[in-house]
């Protein structure tokens, strides 16, 4: 069991949730490069590099797959304190790109269209490879993001096979909405949509980074493994509706150690002020075909 779940393995319905609005969240991400990519092409008249920009996120989504089965089944073949160390410096490492791409998508979320748009062009000048390569980073950059947050969500799951087809069902809604905005049949206010769901992914890598200080602590890499901060099990139910939510989304626990809460909560105020505070200058108003796909 993992050091940082609480009794019991949350619930069948909690680990779909949250794998699931992970999924939404990043599919809708990747759907959205992938659809600025195929319009702008489509405008241009370049049908004919649609299978590059396939074939390069076909390559992308492959390589999100092996680097979550990689670090999920690395870790998971380790026993006791190796396995600790190792599961504690994957969900630190989880953290710091989570939080490093959630800040840039942030930024560059305004900007991201004419980015694409621009850096398409000079892809297709190059030839093929530029217009595959363009393609695949776009998409696995996000793609990467969704793994590793996977990776440090699926730690508190025992080896559950529902975080998992939560995180299809999600990518499959995004699919779907992706198509649909593509089509002209939804429009969705995205920078609403990223605002909150990106401090759900905060909120989410918060408590990765906490399960990763517990289980450097019970690994012997970081001191205080005893020293705890608080201690409400007596009044936690872990079986509850809000047991299950707060242990099997969000990694909380009744017991937390001072390093672990103090980190957990030194994280979340820095970073949530980071990503919610006004930006800097205002954007131009994005024209009337790009509103729903930035």
């Amino acid at each position: 069991m993992s050091v940082f779940a609480a009794a019991g393995a949350p619930s069948i319905a909690t680990q779909l949730a949250g794998s699931g609005l992970i999924g939404l969240r990043e599919g809708l991400e990747a759907g959205i490069v992938v659809m600025i990519l195929v319009a702008f092409l489509v405008k241009a008249e370049r049908r004919d590099a649609l299978k590059w920009v396939w074939l390069g996120v076909g390559i992308a989504v492959a390589m999100v797959v092996a680097t979550f089965l990689i670090i999920h089944f690395g870790t998971s073949t380790l026993d006791g304190l190796a396995a600790e160390i190792a599961a504690g410096i994957a969900s630190l490492v989880a953290v710091v790109i989570v939080t490093a791409m959630v800040l840039w998508m942030r930024r560059a979320a305004r900007s991201i269209s004419g980015d694409l748009k621009s850096g398409m062009e000079k892809a297709l000048i190059v030839g093929p490879s530029a217009v595959l390569t363009l393609a695949f980073f776009a998409v696995g950059r996000e793609g990467l993001e969704t793994a590793l947050l996977m990776v440090g969500y699926a730690e508190n799951t025992a080896g559950s096979v529902w975080p998992l087809v939560g995180l299809l069902l999600g990518i499959a809604l995004a699919a779907v909405l992706t198509v649909l905005m593509y089509l002209g049949a939804v429009r969705i206010d995205m920078a609403k949509f990223f605002e909150y769901t990106g401090a759900f992914l905060v909120v989410v890598a918060a408590g990765i980074l906490a399960y990763g200080i517990r289980a450097l602590q019970t690994g012997g890499v970081l001191p205080g493994a005893s020293n705890l901060a608080f201690d409400v099990s007596a009044h936690y139910d872990a079986g509850s509706w809000y047991g299950t939510v707060l242990g099997g989304i969000l990694n909380v626990r009744p017991d937390p150690t001072v390093l672990q809460f103090v980190a957990w909560l030194a994280y979340l105020v820095v970073v949530l002020f980071l990503f919610l505070r006004p930006t800097a200058s205002p954007a131009p108003a994005p024209a009337a075909d790009e509103t729903a796909t930035v």
